[in-house]
């Protein structure tokens, strides 16, 4: 009996274990297309909407200087995000904190014993990691974020995210998409998302990951692999209405707050358990790219059921001759 208890319990600590992300393998580089500069395609790529620019012509100002010159736009890997299922696991570092209290704010699986309906609760983590950057590449381009690695955020620590009503404090809108109605347009957003880009009009719906809303890490799904993209996608809407995420694509002159999220410039890779060979839309069904993601024992060193998604953002910023 006590070496039973010894296996379950050194079994219970191997959950969380993760190999440190490569940079240079690990993420898609392929997605940073398509490039288009002055609204010309010069490297084609994935399926995107277009760019959200009247003019291929841009004048922005800063710190006394004007740059004048042709608006770009691509793909950049810049940020990561984990989604776990034991909390204070740091896939993507390959390390794990001490909680504070064993057995708290762990990720479960739940079923509602009225409606029969399941849930899935997951911690996550925002990460800076702009690779170029880290990379020491193309660093005289204007458009790439400079910096270095950071964790931004951790959820274990945020209590609007481990309960659904004090999440209500942030979304109170949730009232408005919660009716059959709201939730049958969704139908619409998951055919745009499975056949390009999601519709950025239903910013309540995340296709076929679920509804966007409550903006805390619950979810009405079952599936570890969609229940983790979706709270992925979910973390970047609550960054944004927390004003801790701006969109880089809206304006070549700076990026813009968006409490409200246009989905289609986010895309996400999945790298762990098993690294994705693309980047996905907003509301992708997993059937499409997830097979095989989340094998039952891990894959190598990887721990199942603890998630690393490399987010890739659209970027549009002006090239040109500063003055």
């Amino acid at each position: 009996m006590v070496l039973l208890l010894l296996f379950a319990a050194s079994q219970a600590q191997a959950l969380c274990r993760g190999r440190p992300l490569n940079p240079v393998t690990d993420v898609c580089w392929q997605c940073a297309f398509p490039l288009r500069i002055g609204g010309v395609t010069l490297a084609a790529g994935e399926d995107v909407p277009a760019d959200r620019l009247s003019s291929p012509v841009c004048a922005c100002g800063s710190g006394g200087s004007l740059t004048v010159g042709l608006t770009a736009s691509f793909w950049e890997p810049a940020r990561m995000i984990e989604t776990v299922k034991d909390p204070y696991c740091f896939p993507a570092l390959g390390a794990q904190l001490t909680n504070p209290q064993p057995g708290l704010l762990g990720g479960a699986q739940s079923t509602q014993q009225t409606t029969g309906a399941a849930s899935t609760f997951q911690q996550a983590h925002y990460y800076v990691f702009p690779a170029w950057s880290l990379l020491d590449l193309f660093a005289d381009f204007p458009c790439l974020e400079q910096g270095g690695f950071d964790l931004a955020y951790m959820t274990e620590v945020d209590p609007l995210w481990s309960n659904d009503a004090l999440a209500f404090l942030i979304n109170p809108e949730a009232l408005l998409f919660g009716s059959p109605a709201a939730q049958l347009a969704c139908l619409s957003d998951s055919t745009a998302a499975n056949t390009g880009f999601p519709l950025d009009a239903l910013f309540w719906c995340m296709g076929s990951w679920g509804s966007s809303y409550p903006l805390s890490g619950t979810i009405a799904e079952s599936n570890p692999t969609t229940a983790n993209a979706g709270l992925a996608a979910r973390l970047l809407f609550k960054l944004g209405r927390e004003m801790l995420l701006f969109d880089r694509a809206l304006n070549p002159c700076g990026a813009v707050a968006t409490p409200i999220w246009v989905k289609s410039h986010y895309r996400l890779q999945i790298v762990r358990p098993v690294r994705g060979a693309t980047s996905v839309p907003i509301g992708r069904s997993d059937l499409l790219w997830g097979s095989g993601k989340n094998p039952p024992q891990g894959a190598g060193p990887n721990a199942p059921e603890n998630f690393l998604w490399m987010l890739h953002r659209k970027t549009t910023c002006c090239v040109g001759v500063t003055y």
